[in-house]
């Protein structure tokens, strides 16, 4: 059974930090691109960060600079680096994975995300 299952969301003031992981099971982790992406209200779901599955990252350019997306493909664990969050950045926050072909992909529930003034 695939779970992609996020943890580190909650509350912080501007400024502040917040890291959230991925714990992933049931298909083949080390193979997958893992991206965070983020719903916020009255946007579309848009994509935060990915890594590949050799290690390349990239980022949406209101992150570039700021947070940092890694993987551990022994523990199976994806982590975004959220530090200096801005009033901007709030949302559910959602783990994916997907096949470098985009043929086979899955979704976290998510974890949400409130930066406080």
């Amino acid at each position: 059974q695939v779970q992609l299952v996020e943890s580190g969301g909650g509350l912080v003031q501007a400024g502040g930090s917040l890291t959230l992981s991925c714990a992933a099971s049931g298909f083949p982790f080390s193979n997958y691109y893992m991206s965070w992406y983020r719903d916020s209200p009255g946007k579309e779901r848009e994509l935060v960060a990915r890594i590949t599955a050799g290690g390349s990252a990239n980022y949406q350019d209101s992150v570039k600079g700021r947070f940092t997306i890694s993987r551990d493909n022994i523990k199976k664990t994806c982590a975004l680096q959220m530090p200096s969050l801005r009033p901007e950045d709030p949302g559910i926050y959602h783990c994916h994975a997907v096949t470098p072909e985009r043929t086979d992909g899955y979704w976290g529930e998510g974890a949400q995300v409130t930066v406080s003034p």
